[in-house]
């Protein structure tokens, strides 16, 4: 018998002629025959992986579209080639393990299974690519589909699941997914995150509430940064310490968090700062004061405004025996109000077409608290708190030209100062 007729037989008649039992060499034939299959099947893989990284490599690399280069990137063509050592070990099994029926039925079961698990992997590698190519779209800049994404992976996993199940136990798909919809209760309590995180993601999506790149804000949660990730259940956002938060997905629905994108796109950006004011430095302005100020136009024409109007009603009202009169009608409050104003309008990053408007804020017992509104077109993080730092320190510098002074809390040394005075004051008084 040759070796290329019956492989099986000239390898038992081989080991028998050796001096080997009649068993033992049949079971050394099958050894052998299956060793070989294996070599076979090692070798398939590596002819494969070489001719995908050669001859595909190759011709992806000369082509002008980069579709082609991200299925490569992805790894689409590379694990394709694990298909190669399974057919090979599919067909032979036979050939193999002929003596052996019952192995071969095994062995095929296997094979199948190991088929069904790279075929898995190879459409959810597509998928990814996929997704790939879709991000490089315009769309996706306010279309983030990532959630999608892996919710069809995770179905591609499921049916696969489903289908070994079905082979290794002989189960009709039908009725495995009664099975599963008699579980639906428990796959609903373990599969909670999921299914909140997906309806999350498509609502996300859907109202473009979120997408990559987005800075928000959620004070709750210590998140202030930038939208790195959106999976199907959490966003990753890195704040701006570097640090990397991940949020449920759902909680973005439930809870309120703030977007900055609409300031992004509209190129401006508000700024809100106070100053406290001692209320007991706040006066009506003296002629001193008027004319010291009168050099900024601004104050010069609110100060012969007022005084104009306070003609006019000092016809209809007479107080000017009232020692608390006085017929000028406006105060270094007022005119430090004009100045800052003026002030802030003059600044080129201010953006003049917004509302500026200065504001007292209620009185709490802290001072009065004067605060200014106004829009810079410097929206990024440094700029912008350059700009507003540059306004508060020239208007607390320029506060004395007005006879003003900032409210702030009693320190360690004004204490020990009134400590001292007090002192001053007994001695004189008991001298």
């Amino acid at each position: 018998m040759s070796l290329i007729n019956d492989p099986a037989i000239w390898f038992k008649d081989f080991f028998i002629h050796a001096g080997l039992g009649y068993s033992f060499s049949s079971f050394l034939s099958t050894m052998v025959l299956v060793l070989i299959v294996i070599l076979l099947s090692w070798l398939s893989n590596i002819l494969a992986k070489a001719i995908i990284l050669e001859v595909v490599t190759s011709i992806v690399k000369k082509t002008t579209n980069t579709w082609d280069d991200i299925f490569l990137e992805q790894k689409v063509f590379t694990r394709l080639s694990h298909f190669a050592p399974a057919l090979v070990i599919w067909f032979l099994a036979a050939w193999a393990l002929k003596t052996y029926p019952g192995w071969m039925f095994v062995v095929h079961k296997l094979t199948y299974i190991y088929m069904l698990i790279i075929g898995m992997v190879v459409i959810n590698s597509f998928i990814e690519a996929w997704h790939e190519i879709y991000k490089t779209l315009p769309i996706a800049r306010h279309r983030h589909i990532k959630g999608y994404v892996q919710l069809l992976k995770i179905f591609i996993v499921v049916v696969t699941f489903l289908i070994v199940i079905s082979v290794v136990f002989k189960k009709d798909m039908s009725s495995l997914i009664a099975g599963l919809g008699a579980m639906a209760a428990v796959l609903i309590i373990v599969f909670r995150d999921t299914l909140l995180g997906l309806v999350a993601s498509i609502q996300l999506s859907a109202d473009k509430m979120l997408k990559v790149g987005d800075w928000i804000s959620i004070p709750r949660r210590d998140v202030d940064g930038i939208v790195s990730d959106i999976t199907l259940n959490t966003v990753k956002v890195q704040n701006f310490d570097k640090t990397i938060i991940t949020v449920p997905a759902y909680s973005l629905v439930n809870d309120s968090f703030q977007n900055w994108r609409g300031m992004e796109e509209a190129g401006i950006r508000q700024v809100k700062r106070s100053i406290f004011i001692d209320i007991r430095s706040i006066r009506f302005a003296d002629k001193e004061l008027e004319d010291r100020l009168c050099r900024v136009p601004a104050i010069k024409e609110a100060i012969e405004t007022s005084k104009r109007k306070s003609d006019q009603q000092g016809n209809k009202i007479n107080l000017s025996d009232s020692p608390f009169f006085n017929s000028q009608k406006i105060t270094n409050l007022g005119l430090f109000r004009l100045y800052a104003e003026a002030y802030i309008k003059q600044i080129p990053e201010v953006d003049k077409g917004q509302t500026i408007i200065l504001k007292h804020q209620p009185y709490n017992g802290n001072g009065l608290q004067l605060q200014f509104n106004l829009f810079t077109t410097k929206i990024q993080f440094i700029p912008y708190e350059n700009l507003q730092s540059d306004i508060v320190e020239h208007l607390l510098a320029v506060m004395n030209e007005f006879g003003l002074k900032v409210f702030q809390q009693p320190t360690g040394d004004d204490l020990q100062a009134l400590s001292k005075k007090n002192e001053l004051i007994e001695s004189e008084i008991n001298t």
